[in-house]
């Protein structure tokens, strides 16, 4: 009969598709409920994966935002809060720096570590230093760089004529950063640092203008600590030239405090310096010339 012939034809695929599974094979109804439940979940998953919003795999706005402009904004404040540059036009400070040298400095060193003896520092011109000097630089400032000896209550004096410098009456040796071949000082003086202040030469001797040679100023040749504007750390252009701009802390390690030199009565606050005998020193306060950021280059003069 065709009925029986159908159902034992269907039996026969149903024992096919089971295999050798020993469960009990499913009846007809269950296996076509499995399958109607199976094509359900399908089309659900069918459907929920339209709704799906399609990934964008291009560089969106947002993404230029985070990867552009974050780092970009990191560097502007390190630039303005944190580091200078400074290119040096002049001779001063021979031969820690030489004309065209270009250095980082830390701006906040003022307000953290403070200004120690021996420190490299950029300031504003305390009391008109450059103002018989003309700049060849496009950016110059009125910025100078020194190197800093004497601290507030410190006594820096010395005899002249090649004697070397005493700061509260210890004579320091200056050779490992003193220009080869230059006296600490070719004419007497003695200086007693007031508050505030600090007494700056610069390494090249016999051409710095530096605290020696403005003691009629207002501030008889001091440098306000107000003015330090960065403490050097480096020297990064020319490439040949990279390297740090050692403090070389180690020359001052000897001297007393202010304080403690001053209960021993070593200190000699005369405050004066006779530089009419100083013949050799054709000196030079244009040390700084300024860069500005958007051409992140600074200058510096004497």
């Amino acid at each position: 009969m065709p009925y029986e012939n159908d159902e034992r034809d269907r039996h026969t695929v149903q024992v096919a598709d089971h295999g050798v599974d020993p469960t009990a094979m499913p009846s007809a109804s269950a296996a076509g409920a499995a399958g109607a439940a199976s094509e359900a979940a399908t089309t659900d998953a069918r459907r929920r994966q339209a709704r799906r919003p399609r990934r964008d795999d291009g560089f969106s706005w947002r993404d230029t935002l985070i990867w552009c402009g974050i780092p970009i904004l990191v560097v502007i404040l390190i630039r303005v809060f944190l580091v200078g540059f400074y290119e040096i036009p002049t001779r001063s400070m021979e031969s820690t720096i030489e004309p065209g040298d270009r250095v980082v400095t830390y701006k906040l060193a003022t307000k953290t570590t403070g200004v120690k003896r021996g420190d490299v520092v950029v300031f504003h011109d305390p009391a008109g230093w450059l103002a018989n000097e003309q700049s060849t630089s496009p950016l110059a400032g009125d910025y100078l760089i020194k190197r800093v000896i004497g601290l507030p209550g410190d006594t820096v004096a010395c005899a002249g004529d090649g004697q070397p410098i005493t700061v509260n009456g210890v004579a320091i040796t200056e050779t490992a950063y003193l220009k080869n071949g230059v006296q600490p000082s070719a004419f007497p003086f003695s200086v007693t640092v007031t508050a505030g202040h600090v007494f700056v030469m610069g390494d090249n001797r016999a051409n710095s203008a530096d605290s020696r040679y403005h003691q009629d100023d207002g501030d008889h040749g001091l440098v306000p600590i107000a003015n330090v504007v960065g403490v050097g750390l480096c020297r990064y252009w020319p490439l040949s030239r990279l390297g740090s701009l050692d403090a070389h802390h180690e020359v001052f390690a000897d001297v007393p405090d202010a304080s403690a030199s001053a209960a021993t009565g070593t200190s000699d606050a005369t405050g004066t310096a006779d530089t009419s005998g100083d013949a050799t020193d054709g000196t030079s306060d244009a040390d700084v010339t300024t860069i500005d950021p958007k051409h992140a280059n600074d200058g510096v003069g004497n």
